[in-house]
């Protein structure tokens, strides 16, 4: 397999930017960098696509490898012939691989070995070719009762064996018979015990066709099955499955041939369908986790990468019943300037007293924005925070956060290193406050399946999980950019090419000798090196620092380039404060086309420079909507089906989507309610954070369900 050519054709994309991107890969370039500054060698390819091409490119070089491993295997045991060779070389996964080797694989010890050991496999042999000669005779010839074979039925019966395994390993076969399989056999469930009354009733009783099942109805069976609530089969079409082993095997209706369709039988029941329903499962569950995975990457993208609520004084509310309602109050670069601590909820019900330390500290701090963490007592909290607004003259909103993590991140050995004089509650409130004025910064502290926006995020393989969350976290903190001089050794962790004890590092480094004052400083941090600085260097920014450039995602190998471009526009670089709107019509007067030439860089690399230069340290996040903030509030019992409501994408899933109408209780818009159209799934539809209109359907009030649409509005 040409490993190149395959990646070019999966991904449709040219050669040259495979052969460029694998390149790069190999050098040590981390995806972001390859993104954002080596446009012209990968053609422009996105974030994502490199991910998903660099993951491919490591499971294709693992495929070569276990191709060689088993090629050389076989080689060495004598039995390597055209055909396996040939098979080998168009295997395209690891299972078609396993099925190829699987006759040579050295076995423990089964029937089949047992009975070579007593000297059947010429009996086998016999009887495989099915003519009319005696079968009793024959095995007559291999009664030896040293060997264990006492009578012609033991020779027989252990021919037979040999047969069931011969045919099991047959990987030409197996194929057509896993093509079946994946395409039309049936997933059942039954009730463990019928009577008993679990969250897995709906598969008491239950069949799907395998190859339909979607991704969270596999992934709650799987479940079920754990935690023994079900039982779980694959049922075939048993009848369909024996004609395409007894077609390739039996090949005469005599004593020789009915021996043969006998041990295709036991063939099937003992070796070939537990293997194959194995192998069903797993992969549908791998399918499963992956598509989940997909879905969970999709909304931790969309939650880190919210509008910040820039420089607004935020007090962070965490709701709570008896122990009282935690408050911090951080200013708008996410400094806490003040705690404290109120009883408006039950069982102390000291409302009164509660507004009126509330009042103060929004006329002491003007604060403008309240962020209310939805975890207990949530509810009571905005309907006191919705009550205190309406009083007071001051213009503040409120929002909802969600506080998935915060108690994780809280009672953690980087929350305690950060806020040491805080007890954990109180931390959780500063969590809450800073995950409104800034989501990425605050989010890059919790562990990322800790946030909660995905499905059945616990049962996905940790390391998968893992690495597929960590890059979005990457993606997305490099995006954005972080500031030099600012930024925790969290959020500097995951910048290209620093990992948490470079990031410990660069903190340390700015702790001792002051702020950084120009991008080339961080050649002077323990363990940053050469090749470190190029990877990091463009995703730091420094606001006011010696050289303007330093404040833009323009890399430092392109600042000659960058510096003269202004001179030929007629700029200086004094006049990038504030940004230089109008640049972009003297390069379109001095001809686009030609200046990459002249100033020694691609025209990728040019667009890029211009826009920072228009615009220095754009955030991409300034783009999308703001979030909804709210100042009244209503609650389930008032809604009524007709309503027409604003709500906030809080989660999506497979089967739809939950919406935060403000009324404490999310709403689900099926995926049948998500459009007019068809919708193959809901991440086509929207995306958390958006801002959508919903109208009511239906609501539950027992269960606290609430049905949307979003049809007909």
């Amino acid at each position: 397999m040409d490993i190149l050519q395959q990646i070019a054709k999966e991904f449709k994309i040219r050669d040259e930017q495979v052969k460029n991107t694998v390149q790069l890969i190999d050098e040590g370039n981390t995806i972001p960098f390859i993104s954002r500054y080596r446009k012209e060698m990968t053609g422009g390819l996105d974030d994502q696509l490199l991910r998903e091409l660099s993951d491919r490119l490591t499971y294709l070089r693992n495929l070569e490898q276990r191709k060689n491993e088993v090629s050389a295997s076989i080689e060495a045991s004598g039995n390597m012939n055209e055909k396996i060779a040939e098979d080998l070389l168009k295997a395209v996964t690891l299972a078609e691989v396993e099925d190829i080797y699987r006759p040579f694989k050295p076995k423990r010890k089964t029937r089949a070995s047992i009975a070579k050991e007593k000297g059947l496999q010429s009996l086998a042999d016999f009887i495989m070719e099915q003519s009319l000669a005696s079968v009793n005779l024959e095995a007559q010839k291999y009664i030896d009762e040293e060997k264990g074979v006492v009578t012609i039925e033991d020779a027989i019966a252990g021919a037979s064996d040999i047969i069931s395994e011969t045919i099991s390993d047959d990987a030409d076969l197996r194929k057509k018979l896993y093509e079946e399989y994946f395409g039309y056999a049936m997933i059942e469930t039954t009730a463990t015990d019928p009577e008993a009354e679990t969250v897995y009733k709906n598969y008491y009783d239950y069949s799907e066709r395998g190859s339909k099942i979607p991704a969270h109805r596999l992934l709650a069976i799987d479940r079920g099955e754990r935690e023994e609530a079900i039982k779980v089969s694959v049922a075939p079409d048993e009848e369909r499955v024996m004609k395409f082993i007894t077609k390739a095997y039996v090949k005469a209706d005599n004593e020789n041939g009915r021996i043969v369709r006998a041990a295709c039988e036991d063939s099937y029941k003992r070796l070939i369908h537990p293997s194959l329903e194995r192998r069903m499962r797993n992969e549908l569950t791998e399918k499963a986790c992956n598509s989940s995975i997909h879905i969970f990457s999709d909304n931790l993208r969309q939650l880190l990468m919210q509008p910040p609520v820039k420089n607004a004084v935020t007090l962070g509310l965490d709701p709570a019943y008896r122990t009282g309602c935690k408050i911090a109050v951080v200013d708008g670069t996410g400094k806490v300037i003040d705690t404290t601590v109120i009883y408006p909820t039950p069982p102390h019900n000291k409302i009164t007293e509660a507004k009126s330390i509330i009042k103060k500290l929004i006329a002491k701090h003007g604060v403008t924005v309240i962020a209310i963490g939805n975890g207990t007592a949530s509810h009571e909290s905005e309907v006191f925070v919705a009550e205190l607004i309406r009083e007071i003259d001051t213009k503040v909103s409120y929002m909802v956060v969600s506080e998935a993590g915060a108690s994780v991140y809280s009672a953690s050995k980087l929350a305690a290193e950060e806020f040491p004089e805080y007890d954990v509650s109180l931390r959780s409130a500063v969590s809450i406050a800073r995950r409104l004025q800034d989501p990425l910064a605050e989010l890059v502290k919790i562990d990322p399946k800790a946030i909660g926006v995905g499905q059945y995020q616990h049962d996905m393989p940790p390391a998968q999980l893992f690495d597929a969350l960590g890059g979005v976290v990457e993606g997305c903190v490099n995006n954005v950019g972080v500031d030099l001089n600012t930024a925790s050794v969290s959020l500097l962790s995951y910048v290209s090419g620093v990992n948490n004890t470079v990031a410990k590092n660069i903190v340390a480094y700015r702790e001792e000798n002051g702020k950084f004052t120009r991008r080339s400083e961080l050649l002077k941090v323990a363990k940053l090196g050469k090749k470190a600085y190029e990877q990091c260097a463009g995703f730091m920014r420094i606001s006011d620092g010696k050289n303007p450039l330093d404040s833009t995602s323009v890399h430092p190998e392109s600042y000659k380039a960058a510096e003269a471009l202004l001179e030929k526009c007629g700029f200086k670089l004094a006049d990038l404060k504030g940004g230089i709107p109008n640049i972009r019509d003297s390069v379109n007067n001095l001809g686009a086309a030609k200046l990459p030439e002249e100033l020694g860089i691609g025209a990728m690399t040019l667009s890029d420079i211009v826009n920072e230069l228009a615009k220095p340290g754009r955030d991409p996040r300034d783009e999308l909507p703001a979030p909804l903030l709210r100042t009244d509030i209503a609650d389930i019992d008032s809604l009524q089906p007709g309503m027409i409501l604003s709500g906030t994408v809080r989660n999506v899933i497979d089967f739809g989507a939950f919406i935060d109408i403000g009324v404490h209780q999310d709403g689900l818009v099926h995926i049948s309610q998500l459009s007019e159209s068809y919708v193959k799934h809901p991440l086509d539809v929207v995306k958390i954070g958006d801002i959508v209109k919903v109208k009511v359907l239906d609501i539950d009030s027992s269960k606290k369900r609430i049905s949307l649409t979003m049809k007909g509005i």
